[in-house]
């Protein structure tokens, strides 16, 4: 499996934000129940944004997971400003996947 760190960053308008959100928390729990979702959440800090780690099969690169969170609402509906990939390693990886 290939790990990816996605940051978001978002529009400030945070009723537009809440309007979208059910949506978006839906689109993760597919990839939950997919088995994609390593974990996701907000940042609590004035900076905001949040971070999603997700997992695909090999040999998934970067354009993979760009492709598979472009199907994000929050992405199609114009809440996200920024958006960073990257490719990591868990080397202390708690985040197991069932049965690995």
């Amino acid at each position: 499996m290939n790990t990816f760190a996605i940051l978001y960053e978002y529009i400030t308008d945070a009723d537009q934000v809440a309007s979208h959100r059910p949506q978006h928390r839906a689109f993760l729990s597919e990839l939950q129940d997919n088995g994609q979702l390593i974990g996701s959440g907000p940042f609590t800090d004035e900076n905001g944004g949040a971070l999603i780690i997700i997992r695909l099969p090999e040999p998934a690169g970067i354009t993979d997971a760009e492709q598979l969170m472009d199907a994000d609402p929050f992405n199609r509906h114009g809440i996200i400003t920024g958006r960073q990939i990257r490719s990591w390693n868990p080397v202390k990886n708690v985040f197991r996947a069932p049965g690995e």
